[in-house]
């Protein structure tokens, strides 16, 4: 088994920071990095990728909606061409900080409300992949497994690589549970990593009734605001490393 391990970073504003992004830096093997507008701002991006280069961490665009406020978990009624170029914006501006930094950013992930409406949301998705391809088409997708985000990489001609969430359950039809509901992030690290080994060995989404839904898996995401995402993220990477996986950056041999 090969496997990336991913986390959401970069996600404090000005002052204020969120989660500890140099620890989980030094466990992850991929960063999404917010781009300004649901969280991030020049200087927390340029120090992100900085730090991520020294330590051989991948990065992409953590592109979301322009929301602080709700930390784009808000639902706002954007068009399908507003979407595309606000996503357009957050990629230009990963690669002029990251290029800044001295690496380059290799992937695009959605964040929140957004990536929750291209989970299943056919128009929304193409508006991203679009977006992914007027941009920069060597550039890949970090998609949700089984999701419209996947076949709509598909039909944009990109690479996409799947990614399943170690701290979030999934329904019985394989999209995550909304955070409203009971039972929808996993806190606990050991069943969290349990989990994961076990969806990763079985190549296959397990739901809450414990159904497996068949998809490959690329990538392992952490959230990096949880307040358990350090000890979540070591013990999935300490967890997987003991079944025999090789944890590396996806789209590497």
């Amino acid at each position: 088994m090969r496997i990336d391990i991913n986390s959401d970073l970069g996600e404090g504003f000005g002052r204020y920071r969120c989660g500890d992004d140099d620890a989980l830096l030094s466990i992850v093997t991929s960063a999404n990095v917010a781009c300004g507008f649901h969280a991030g701002d020049p200087e927390i991006m340029a120090q992100t990728f900085a730090v991520a280069k020294e330590r051989g961490v991948a990065v992409g665009a953590h592109a979301g909606f322009p929301d602080l406020w709700g930390f784009g978990r808000r639902p706002i009624p954007f068009s399908a061409g507003e979407i595309e170029r606000l996503v357009a914006y957050q990629i230009g501006a990963a690669q002029a900080l990251a290029s800044y930094a001295g690496h380059r950013i290799t992937h695009v992930n959605a964040h929140g409300t957004l990536a929750n409406l291209a989970e299943t949301e056919r128009d929304v998705a193409d508006a991203m992949a679009r977006a992914i391809c007027a941009v920069d088409r060597n550039l890949a997708a970090l998609t949700i497994a089984r999701s419209e985000q996947v076949r709509a990489a598909e039909r944009a001609g990109l690479r996409a690589f799947l990614q399943i969430y170690a701290d979030r359950a999934y329904t019985e039809q394989g999209t995550l549970v909304p955070r409203s509901e009971p039972g929808a992030v996993i806190h606990d690290a050991g069943e969290a990593a349990k989990r994961v080994v076990a969806m990763v060995e079985a190549g296959a989404l397990i739901t809450v009734s414990g159904a497996r839904l068949a998809t490959p898996i690329d990538s392992v995401c952490v959230h990096g605001d949880s307040p358990h995402a350090i000890d979540t993220a070591r013990t999935v990477r300490q967890a997987l490393e003991r079944a025999g996986a090789t944890v590396a950056p996806f789209g590497t041999t």
